[in-house]
């Protein structure tokens, strides 16, 4: 047995979507845990209704993080690997530069972190400016953005924007008929300035350079949901950051790609496992 793994999903996902990639772990010898964010998935909602995913200041998820972490953490044997995929992985990033890990894991491992999003040519402060205005106007739990044309069903086209894998994609809607409480649509307008609030946190060289373990950092150049860039920027930053960047054969849920893009991808992920599980 290496070590053990805790694995951090996305906005709007629910940890059963990587059941696949937590048993190719399990099978390089790892044990894998994996948690939901308060407010997401079975774990409730924030805002005033059943889908909109809402939250007032990320520093709510850091701090569930390291009270999770911490007692995750006592009496495992090996190295402790913390993994994080979009906005998980940006929290996994975030906990690690601010200090908040006790015991501080051994090394992380970011999927496509969300350090930026599209569109790309507005800058996050402009981003920020105006989720604070939209919050200023109107409810800040209301949805940012609409969810599809029938409450409940998956917007046309989203595939497209997160793999090319149809079975992988589908696999996500059995999920949700059968566990219709993981479902989740559109952030709030709260959500939006909470996110780029700790995005510009993250985009602080100083901050960055405080992460003191070695980190892997899966992105794609081809990622229409966050920012291929904004992972260069904080890979140039971080101390000692292996980055793997991906291009148009990847979308961004790259663990649920189409096998010769998912395969490769482990297959890095793997070897930098390997030597952190070696020292």
């Amino acid at each position: 047995m290496r070590g053990s793994i805790l694995f951090m999903p996305g906005r709007g996902d629910a940890y059963e979507k990587y059941l696949e990639t937590f048993e190719h772990w399990r099978l390089q010898g790892w044990q894998v845990t994996a948690a939901d964010w308060r407010g997401q998935a079975a774990s409730g909602r924030l805002g005033d209704d059943s889908v909109t995913g809402h939250i007032d200041d990320f520093a709510l998820w850091v701090a569930d993080l390291a009270a999770f972490w911490s007692e995750w953490a006592k009496g495992r044997q090996g190295k402790l690997v913390l993994a994080g995929h979009s906005m998980g992985g940006h929290l996994v990033l975030r906990a690690a530069a601010e200090k908040v890990l006790m015991p501080a894991p051994d090394a992380l491992v970011l999927s496509a972190p969300m350090l930026g999003t599209h569109p790309l040519f507005i800058p996050l402060w402009l981003q920020e400016a105006s989720a604070r205005l939209m919050t200023m106007i109107g409810d800040p739990r209301r949805p940012a953005w609409k969810w599809s044309e029938k409450p409940g069903q998956l917007p046309v086209g989203r595939q497209t924007l997160l793999t090319h894998d149809d079975d992988r994609y589908a696999d996500e809607g059995w999920w949700r008929e059968q566990r219709p409480e993981i479902v989740m649509g559109p952030g709030s307008w709260g959500w939006v300035l909470a996110a780029t609030r700790s995005m510009r946190l993250l985009e602080d060289p100083e901050l960055l350079g405080q992460v003191e373990m070695p980190v892997f950092l899966l992105s794609t150049r081809a990622d229409m949901l966050v920012s291929a860039p904004a992972s260069r920027h904080a890979a140039r930053h971080i101390p000692d950051c292996e980055l793997f960047e991906m291009g148009k054969e990847a979308a961004h849920e790259i663990l649920r790609e189409a096998d010769p893009v998912r395969l490769r991808a482990l297959a890095a992920i793997d070897a930098f496992l390997g030597r952190i599980a070696a020292h």
